[in-house]
């Protein structure tokens, strides 16, 4: 599933040629995706400008000169796809302007497109009870310390709430808790502000890295120009079970949820 860098990476893929441009036609090659499509998509973006791009939590945002803000998600497998030589059966949703045509493809059709008042953004359920965004200024040390006041919970599931930090997916979360050398298991409860600290500065990292690098190359995912990311090939732990860890341990795999965990249990405690 694409996680926070691979949408991050789509948003600004996409920013060159959508920002500034009027959207002159769209296309919906089929009623739905994950759930149907507004039935005035096309008439309220048909005609409007582009006038920002951003991204919240595993979403991405398009806002237009309307007042409207389109909501994409790209669900398991979805992916933009700009100016492709040919619409594949895939292509479900395409947005033409003067210079490009874009074609929002999924294959498994677990994605989704919503079109929201951009005034109403922060009260839509979806984003109503997020958490701070990991990369902003109100994901600190504090917050957690907060969040995790007197709980017992292992500490990889409340990072995966989105309602304590926002966009947090697996690869990353396993990731960063293992650059923090926090074990995966550990009551988050119990875990001092220090330690929290360095989680907080751990989970840029990764996530910066990994922005930088394109996103991940887990399954289906690709930017818009087609591209494949590469940090799948920086990973220091996911994926890894059985290898060996610098600290002389050997990374190992657990189940939790119907999720992998990676971790090394001789030097993150």
């Amino acid at each position: 599933m694409p996680e926070l860098p691979e949408v991050e990476t789509t948003v600004r893929g996409l920013a060159p040629v959508l920002q500034g441009a009027r959207i002159e036609r769209v296309t919906l090659r089929r009623g739905d995706l994950r759930r149907p499509f507004p039935q005035d998509l096309g008439q309220r973006l048909t005609g409007a400008t582009v006038t920002g791009l951003a991204r919240r939590a595993k979403y991405g945002l398009i806002d237009t000169d309307r007042g409207d803000t389109m909501v994409f998600h790209l669900g398991m497998s979805g992916r933009w796809r700009i100016d492709p030589d040919e619409l594949g059966k895939h292509d479900h949703v395409v947005l033409e302007t003067a210079k490009h045509r874009l074609a929002l493809n999924d294959a498994r059709r677990f994605g989704s497109i919503d079109l929201m008042p951009t005034a109403e953004l922060d009260d839509w359920p979806a984003f109503k009870a997020l958490g701070p965004e990991p990369l902003g200024p109100d994901f600190t040390a504090a917050h957690l310390a907060a969040a995790f006041k007197d709980r017992i919970a292992p500490i990889k599931a409340l990072l995966l709430d989105q309602r304590v930090v926002a966009g947090l997916g697996n690869i990353y979360v396993c990731e960063s808790l293992y650059l923090a050398r926090i074990a995966p298991t550990r009551a988050a409860g119990t875990i001092t502000r220090a330690r929290l600290a360095k989680l907080v500065d751990a989970v840029r990292e990764v996530l910066e890295a990994a922005i930088r690098a394109g996103g991940s190359t887990l399954r289906d995912y690709a930017r818009p120009d087609g591209e494949l990311g590469y940090f799948a090939k920086e990973w220091r732990v996911y994926g890894r079970e059985g290898e060996p860890c610098g600290c002389g341990g050997l990374v190992e795999r657990r189940v939790d949820s119907g999720r992998s965990t990676f971790w090394c249990p001789r030097c993150q405690k």
